[in-house]
């Protein structure tokens, strides 16, 4: 049974329940040998049928190939039925509107108006979103100019040489993946770092890498009290102090109005506003990623980033649903993980720019999907999601494939890039350029999975009829890397309308940190007291917690 129907917040239930048995009994189908994608691929028209474009930036801006996946026409148009019966662009239109599409914190879903898509003005309590974005924007227009041009220096009248954006989860794994994406072909104005993780041992590595007097920390916290990032600011503090370098000339926040982060009995170089109706996940084109990119790369890059994220935003909202990309993906996901069964999918970019895009999508993907409960409290017939994962080609060829081609399957999202930023002389090795060697593998990849070879040798054949899909964008230029961060939220968002879930909340993410909190407790009992012991708790708690402070 579709996993959401308990959830729905929509009339319908009877056509769903009528659509949900034909794509079960589609999905049977699939079983048998005249189904198997060397089979499929041969039909006349099938990669027409099954790809889709937009060309917005130039030639080949943005194309979807999913003729590689375990689906035919009609599959396809039952899942049609399906987003139509969900209402899902309808809610994605109400979502950039403003609406509240997060039932379970009351609250609205506006990163895309981070980057001018939806209405103008656009009132979210009254309250002129938009124009409170804007203003935001301005204002980190203004200091980053000020940082490039050397009005504003270190505290030793020195310009800044350097960046580090602390903050965790949302609040860097998306800034993160920009900058990587860019850095090695965007002339960079600061080098920039991340200090996401509570371990010392990233600080450590952090540290080496600058000069503590030239560089400026940038603390992305919405609440300011998120526990590792507070630990890192600490941190910070004794390093600063160490040099006696004065916070205030160095240190800058992201985070909500009226937060401890932006608070003038605590002092800062400059605050910057974040809102509740973006969600961390979501938040790489709000402030949370726009300073740190534009102290990075100048705000006119960061513009055009923009400008990528805005084309698959209208994309969404403008195109026909036969033709809509993000939503035909967020279909093919709902069909390979509810009616395929598909446990995990991965997303492989053949360019290793792309390299922090994973993580990115994980985090983005698995936060959001990875709910058993609907909007209004009812419980799934089955917990939502899958597992992400991934790596650039061609090194996952060389550290996962093996399972990939010849143990449990899952669908993959392959990316490719037509033109590499890198326009040196290419040498030739067995006759092609490595541009062309990468794309050999990446198209010999699909290929292989979906047809995959008989052999005598039962250790040498391969099944093959294990689903791809081919994502293109015709260079990396900051345009192309909107789009594709776009692309993978609106197709995680639209998933979710489908499904019937709350893709917005992260209530998951609290256990583990009310549990982290008990046992800091025990740690800073035995800090302040060196004959505390641990003998009232479990037997393996002691253990671990003994070890912890066996040198003592």
């Amino acid at each position: 049974m579709l996993m959401s129907l308990p959830g729905l917040l929509l009339p319908g239930i009877s056509r769903m329940e009528k659509i949900n048995k034909k794509l079960t009994e589609k999905a049977e189908s699939f079983s048998v040998p005249d189904c198997h994608l060397k089979h499929l691929l041969k039909q006349p028209g099938r990669f027409d049928s099954f790809s889709l474009g937009m060309d917005i930036f130039g030639s080949g801006g943005f194309f979807f190939d999913f003729s590689r996946q375990r689906m035919d026409s009609q599959a396809l148009a039952l899942l049609q039925d399906l987003a139509e019966a969900t209402h899902a662009l309808d809610r994605f239109a109400k979502m950039t509107r403003g609406d509240v599409v997060n039932l379970t914190e009351n609250r609205a879903a506006l990163h895309t108006a981070a980057r001018g898509a939806g209405k103008d003005p656009l009132k979210v309590e009254a309250v002129d979103a938009a124009r409170k974005m804007a203003g935001v924007q301005h204002d980190i227009i203004a200091f980053t100019e000020a940082v490039h041009a050397g009005t504003i220096t270190a505290g030793n009248g020195r310009p800044f040489s350097h960046a580090v954006v602390m903050g965790i989860g949302g609040s860097y794994l998306g800034c993160e993946f920009v900058h990587e994406a860019m850095v090695s072909s965007v002339e960079s104005k600061l080098d920039l770092h991340f200090l996401p993780n509570v371990d010392i041992d990233n600080f450590a590595g952090v540290i080496k890498k600058i000069n503590p007097k030239t560089t400026l920390w940038i603390v992305i916290s919405k609440s300011y009290t998120t526990t590792e990032t507070m630990a890192n600011l600490n941190q910070v503090l004794t390093f600063l102090h160490g040099y006696e370098i004065r916070p205030e000339d160095h240190l800058v926040t992201v985070t909500a109005k009226g937060s401890p982060g932006d608070n003038p009995d605590n002092p800062v170089l400059a605050a910057f506003h974040i809102f509740d109706f973006i969600g961390g996940r979501y938040s790489v084109s709000s402030a949370v990623g726009g300073l740190p990119l534009s102290l990075a790369f100048g705000h006119d890059i960061f513009k055009r980033f923009l400008g990528g994220c805005r084309a698959m935003d209208e994309h969404v909202l403008t195109a026909e649903p036969r033709e809509n990309i993000p939503l035909t993906a967020a279909l093919i996901s709902v069909w390979n993980t509810i009616y395929l069964n598909y446990p995990a999918q991965a997303v492989i970019p053949y360019a290793s720019r792309l390299s922090k895009l994973a993580p990115h999508v994980q985090q983005l993907y698995m936060e959001s999907m990875g709910k058993s409960v609907s909007p209004d409290g009812h419980f799934l017939t089955r917990p939502a999601g899958a597992i992400i994962f991934g790596e650039p080609g061609t090194n996952a060829q060389h550290s996962f494939f093996q399972l990939a081609h010849q143990g449990p399957a899952f669908p993959i999202d392959f990316i490719g890039v037509i033109t590499p930023g890198y326009s040196g002389r290419q040498a030739l090795s067995k006759g092609v350029t490595n541009h062309q060697e990468l794309w050999s593998n990446l198209l010999a990849q699909a290929r292989a999975l979906a047809t995959g070879q008989g052999h005598d040798n039962p250790a040498q054949k391969f099944e093959g009829n294990r689903p791809s899909s081919i994502i293109t964008v015709s260079n990396l230029e900051p345009e192309s890397i909107g789009m594709i961060l776009s692309f993978f939220e609106a197709r995680t968002v639209l998933e979710g309308f489908i499904l019937g879930i709350n893709p917005f909340d992260q209530f998951g993410v609290e256990l583990g940190k009310i549990m982290a909190g008990d046992m800091r407790e025990e740690i800073a009992a035995k800090n302040r007291d060196g004959k505390y012991d641990f003998s009232h708790m479990g037997s393996a708690e002691q253990f671990y917690l003994n070890l912890l402070f066996k040198d003592d």
